[in-house]
C-alpha cells in the first residue's frame, strides 16, 4: 500500500523502510536501480527497446467455460449435446453464440473467436496464464522481467494481477487451491505481481494509509498531501536519497495512487461497467455452495475490467484478472447447472467484456490492449444427468480482442459434437506466442543483453495463432 510517513517524527534519519511500500516490499528495499525501467540493453549498436507500446490483459475465466454456452452453441447437435441455453445471432452473418451472450454477440465483428483451441487436459489448474513447467511464472512477471516492474519515470507497476478484493472490500478470499496467480518463478519476488487489495499477508492496497475521515474529505486529503510534499523537498534524507528511493516518493507527488482509484471515473463511465443491473446476489439459489463465488464474480467483473483498462492507459504492460472459481458447472453440491450457472456467470461476463470492448474502442486504445479470454478447459459434449458438463481437456473456448490484430473472425472448426477441433488445433504454447508477439518486438529480445536463457526460449518460442 502507499502510506504517508510522519515528517515530524523523532527518530533521526530516514529508514529504508519508512520511504514507500509497495505490495509486500518497500521500494526503497528493492536492491537496484536496474530494476526500474527496463532492465536489459540491446547487443550492438542498436538500443532498440524489445517493448511493444501494447498491454495484455488476461481474463482468466477460472473453472473451465464451456465452449457450447458460449461461443460454439452447435444447434444442429442432438439435444443433450447442444447449448442449453439456446443461440442468438451475432455480428458476424452465420455465426452464432449462446444466448446468454447478447451484447457480445452485437459485437462479434470487433474480436476474434477460436473454436479450435485445446488446453491439452481437464485439469483445475491456471495454465494458460503460467508460461511453462520450466519458468512456473505468470505470463506478466516475463514482461516485467524485460520491462522492469515498475516504469521508471512514473512508478506504474508493470505487472498486476486483480481479484475480486481489488474492487470490493467484501469479496471473499481469492482462490489459491488450483495454483499461485502472484508466482514469478525463478524470477523471485522482485517481479511477482502487484496485487491490490489482496488482504493481510499479500500485497496491499493501493491508498494513502490516512484515516478515513480524511479519506472521506478530498480536500483535507489534498491539504495533507500538500504539507507533505512541502516536508518532502526540504528534509535531507530526502534530497539525498537514492534513485530508487527517490522514485517511491515521486509515485506519491505523481499520484499513481489514482490510477487505483475508480472514483476518478465519470460516473457515466461507472455505470456503463456496472453489472449489478444484470446480476442479482440475492436470487442465487442457497444451496449451491459456490454461492458466494458467484456473487463475488457478477459484483466485481466489471469493475476490474475498468480498473485494468485504467492502469493500462497508465504504462501497465500485464494485468491479470481473475473472479473467482465460478465456470465449473458440474450440477453439483458446489455448481449450479448450465441454464442457472450461465445466469449466474455468463451475463455479468456478457455486460463487462462488452462495456470494456466500448470503453476502448472509444478511447482509441483497440491497438493499444490485447484482452484475453479463456479458462483452463472446455466442458464434455454431454450434459450430465443433473443438467450440468464435467471436465474436457479436448477443446475450450478463447476470446480475443485488440492488440492491433485483425478482428470479427472466427479462427478454427470443432467436430460436430464441439468436442474436438475439425481444424488444426489452436494451443496454450499458441496462445502464448501471441502474447509475446503483442508485448515484444521477439527480434529484438533475442539480442538483448541480461535475460534468463529460459525467457529467451519462452517468448521466442512458436508463432502467433494463424489467422490473427
Amino acid at each position: 500500500m502507499f502510506r504517508f510517513i510522519n515528517p515530524h517524527r523523532q527518530t533521526p534519519g530516514l529508514p529504508r523502510r519508512d520511504f514507500l511500500r509497495v505490495g509486500g516490499y518497500g521500494l526503497g528495499s528493492l536492491a537496484a536501480g536496474s530494476l526500474l525501467g527496463s532492465t536489459v540493453s540491446a547487443r550492438g549498436a542498436s538500443l532498440k527497446s524489445p517493448l511493444r507500446d501494447k498491454s495484455v490483459i488476461f481474463l482468466f475465466m477460472h473453472g473451465g467455460p464451456s465452449q457450447f454456452e458460449t461461443f460454439d452453441p452447435k444447434m444442429d447437435a442432438p439435444s443433450g449435446v447442444r447449448s442449453a441455453t439456446g443461440e442468438i445471432p451475432t455480428a458476424i452473418p452465420g455465426v452464432t453464440f449462446g444466448s446468454t451472450f447478447e451484447k457480445l454477440a452485437q459485437r462479434a465483428d470487433k474480436f476474434n473467436i477460436v473454436r479450435s483451441f485445446v488446453t491439452g487436459d481437464g485439469n483445475h489448474d491456471i495454465k494458460p496464464v503460467m508460461s511453462n513447467d520450466t519458468l512456473q511464472a505468470n505470463l506478466g512477471s516475463i514482461y516485467s522481467r524485460v520491462a522492469g516492474p515498475l516504469r521508471v519515470d512514473s512508478a506504474m507497476p508493470t505487472n498486476v494481477t486483480l481479484f475480486p478484493r481489488a474492487v470490493e472490500a467484501e469479496a471473499g478470499p481469492p482462490i489459491t487451491d488450483f495454483g499461485n496467480f502472484e508466482s514469478a518463478g525463478e524470477f523471485g519476488s522482485a517481479f511477482a505481481p502487484f496485487v491490490p487489495g489482496a488482504g493481510a499477508g499479500l500485497q496491499q492496497d493501493m491508498q494513502l494509509n490516512v484515516p478515513h475521515a480524511r479519506l472521506a474529505d478530498r480536500r483535507k486529503l489534498l491539504q495533507e498531501l500538500d504539507v507533505w510534499k512541502r516536508w518532502a523537498e526540504t528534509d535531507p534524507a530526502v534530497r539525498n536519497a537514492d534513485a530508487l528511493q527517490q522514485l517511491g516518493f515521486d509515485a506519491l507527488v505523481n499520484g499513481i495512487s489514482d490510477a487505483f482509484d475508480l472514483r476518478q471515473e465519470p460516473a457515466s463511465i461507472l455505470s456503463s461497467y456496472d453489472t449489478r443491473p444484470h446480476f442479482r446476489p440475492d436470487r442465487i439459489d442457497k444451496k449451491w455452495n459456490n454461492r458466494q463465488h458467484y456473487a463475488d464474480h457478477g459484483t466485481s467483473i466489471g469493475k476490474q475490467l475498468l480498473l485494468a483498462r485504467r492502469l493500462c492507459e497508465r504504462g501497465c504492460g500485464f494485468v491479470t484478472i481473475t473472479t473467482s472459481f465460478v465456470w465449473d458447472m458440474h450440477a453439483d453440491v458446489n455448481n449450479a447447472p448450465m441454464t442457472e450457472g450461465m445466469s449466474y456467470v455468463g451475463a455479468p461476463f456478457d455486460h463487462a467484456v462488452a462495456a470494456f470492448i466500448d470503453d476502448v474502442e472509444a478511447r482509441g486504445l483497440r491497438d493499444k490492449i490485447l484482452l484475453v479470454c479463456c479458462g483452463e478447459m472446455g466442458r464434455t459434449p454431454v450434459i450430465n444427468n443433473e443438467g450440468g458438463r464435467d471436465h474436457w481437456g479436448n477443446l475450450a473456448p478463447l476470446l480475443l480482442y485488440g492488440g492491433g490484430w485483425k478482428s470479427g473472425q472466427v479462427i478454427g472448426q470443432s467436430s460436430r459434437d464441439g468436442g474436438q477441433p475439425a481444424s488444426n488445433p489452436v494451443t496454450i504454447h499458441d496462445l502464448l506466442a501471441t502474447v509475446m508477439h503483442t508485448l515484444f518486438d521477439v527480434d529484438q529480445v533475442r539480442v538483448t543483453d541480461g535475460l534468463p536463457r529460459n525467457l529467451l526460449n519462452v517468448v521466442g518460442r512458436g508463432a502467433p495463432i494463424p489467422g490473427l
